[in-house]
């Protein structure tokens, strides 16, 4: 979806857009002198020259970002935010030029913010995925010299996949989401039709039955180890109860300790409890999966 802002909007972006290319660029003397004097005198004089002279950064940056469909205006104020931030961490004394440091904040300021509004659907949450979304067009249009019909083969996403150094799979998925718009679930399914697209989702919760079975089955599951316990000897319950049916389980350390016995001796009869249990829960079931007891 492509986002237009209203001529005043425009109106203003535009003379933005020319007073940051009319700023004076910076000598590197003057352009580490103003960082110093924001870095440690915190002069803010200094800073607003500094962030005004590399505005035009912001502005080629933004223009390389709009095919993504959002606002010129929105790209810039994002990028500017990447800017201060660069002029917050800038180190002059590592004797790198403040354009060269500020590009990479800016574009990464740039990146989160298409990433976070591009789509309903959160996209690139990983840096492969990231890396994807970012450069899987350019990488497209690379292929389309030399296939035909326009649409990738497996051979492409494989290609794609080795270049950018991420699995097949995930360039499938970005190139289906790249491909796909956001539809609401409250759009008709046809111009003809009354129905809406979330009247045919599948309601994947339990029905009202499997609710009631499942409440019936736990209580009788929850009785059958209540009396499989009471045949446990004394110590071998304390054991059960402090490493399997406490949330902070007990180690076999404490609980060697507390028994007068090493952990060993400790995970002998635990697992000595667990065979008893097992064999007690096993003779009132025909069938040992509706036991749900760890194996």
């Amino acid at each position: 979806m492509v986002h237009i802002d209203d001529p005043e909007t425009q109106r203003a972006n535009l003379n933005y857009i020319k007073a940051s290319m009319r700023e004076p660029l910076l000598s590197r003397d003057l352009e580490f002198g103003l960082a110093r004097q924001w870095r440690e005198e915190r002069n803010e004089a200094a800073l607003h020259r500094l962030v005004r002279a590399y505005a035009r950064l912001v502005i080629a940056t933004a223009t390389r970002f709009r095919n993504y469909g959002l606002p010129i205006g929105d790209l810039v104020q994002e990028g500017n935010v990447g800017l201060m931030q660069a002029a917050a961490r800038f180190e002059p004394d590592r004797e790198v030029r403040f354009s060269t440091y500020a590009a990479w904040w800016i574009r990464s300021s740039m990146q989160d913010y298409i990433l976070r509004n591009w789509s309903i659907v959160r996209t690139g949450t990983t840096a492969a995925q990231k890396s994807l979304f970012f450069n899987l067009r350019r990488l497209r249009s690379r292929i389309g010299s030399i296939t035909t019909g326009g649409s990738m083969t497996d051979t492409d996403r494989r290609w794609i996949a080795d270049e950018l150094q991420v699995p097949v799979g995930d360039v499938e998925t970005m190139e289906m989401r790249l491909t796909a718009a956001d539809q609401s679930l409250n759009a008709p399914i046809g111009e003809s039709s009354e129905d809406d697209w979330q009247e045919f989702l599948a309601d994947q919760r339990p029905s009202p039955e499997e609710v009631v079975i499942g409440i019936r089955d736990a209580k009788t599951r929850s009785r059958w180890l209540a009396e499989a316990l009471g045949e446990l000897s004394p110590r071998e319950r304390t054991i059960i109860h402090a490493r399997r049916l406490r949330d902070d389980g007990a180690t076999l350390e404490e609980l060697g300790r507390k028994l007068g016995v090493s952990k060993e001796r400790v995970r002998q009869l635990e697992h000595r409890a667990m065979t008893k249990l097992r064999q007690s829960m096993l003779q009132r079931v025909d069938n040992a999966s509706d036991l749900l007891l760890e194996q």
